[in-house]
């Protein structure tokens, strides 16, 4: 048997993959004493928070009214040190490629716990909002039973809750960790839902599985999506040098009262009007009328 020498193979593709033009862009410096985002604790801090925003659904199942105040107060407190930590895992992150970077992460960690303590004093709201999710999911799926089966089971609860955790993140300024979790329930749902999105109260999105909601979107109080629905963007401008150009309203915006049924696709920066019904397996590229409803055609032999 021929004797095969790995080793020259191994020490080869060992420099030529540390060689420095070979993970330009894809290489995070870390310093010490700088946390990583962890996937394991961000778990944790979206459990806690459903924990504390549904008691008796998740998390501890003994809770009850009397001592309902010990366990929220257990919670938040270990929410709170997690969070900061995960918070200032995303500063320290985002400061990667910033002209002020420094050394001292203190001032990061300072900015951390007051970012943690102001998302959750968001808790009392964000827990209003989701209730009224719940009741949207609730009258309007007949098949539902209670709200204890809407928060226990449906994805879209599950969803949506993580996408109100990361919006409120988001608009305190927090880097990186929104998309974390709004990509634990991507993973977990297969609803897609970028924490940039605005939307308002009694949203429910019924079934759930594929819908994607752009970063941009505006959706009003009770709008109803069903599964495969896309909110997406229909083209990109570009700077001088070809880059699609950030930041830009480019999703489309759902007003009040409007249902979007299944695989039905919504591009670009258009306008769904107040009480309007987007039927199912539609492509939509232009404002549709408040009140109106849009089907697909039927064939003229059928």
């Amino acid at each position: 048997m021929t004797t095969f020498n790995y080793t020259n193979i191994l020490t080869q593709a060992v420099d030529e993959l540390s060689e420095s033009q070979s993970y330009k862009g894809l290489f995070h410096q870390h310093k010490d004493g700088d946390p990583l985002p962890s996937a394991k604790s961000l778990y944790k801090i979206v459990e806690l928070a459903r924990a504390i925003i549904f008691p008796g659904y998740f998390g501890n199942s003994t809770v009850n009214s009397h001592t309902i105040n010990y366990h929220i107060g257990v919670n938040v407190e270990t929410l709170f040190g997690l969070l900061t930590e995960q918070i200032l895992a995303g500063l320290c992150f985002g400061q990667e490629n910033s002209k002020n970077a420094t050394d001292d992460n203190e001032p990061c960690r300072e900015t951390a716990s007051l970012l943690a303590a102001r998302f959750i004093s968001k808790l009392p709201e964000l827990r209003r909002i989701l209730a009224t999710d719940v009741e949207a999911a609730y009258y309007g799926d007949p098949a539902a039973t209670c709200f204890g089966e809407i928060i226990s089971c449906y994805p879209a609860i599950r969803a949506i809750s993580n996408y109100r955790i990361a919006h409120e993140l988001l608009i305190l300024g927090v880097p990186l960790i929104p998309r974390f979790i709004t990509e634990m329930a991507h993973s977990e749902t297969g609803i897609d839902i970028h924490p940039g999105a605005q939307i308002g109260h009694h949203f429910t999105i019924d079934h759930g599985t594929g819908v994607v909601i752009g970063a941009t979107s505006i959706i009003g109080n009770n709008v109803k999506l069903y599964q495969g629905v896309t909110l997406g963007a229909k083209s990109f401008p570009l700077d001088n040098n070809g880059n699609p150009i950030k930041g830009i309203p480019r999703h489309p915006i759902l007003e009040y009262d409007v249902i979007v049924y299944s695989n039905a696709t919504i591009l670009g920066r258009v306008t769904i009007g107040k009480g309007a019904t987007v039927g199912g397996n539609i492509w939509v590229t232009e404002n549709v009328p408040a009140g109106s409803r849009i089907v697909q055609r039927k064939n003229k032999d059928e």
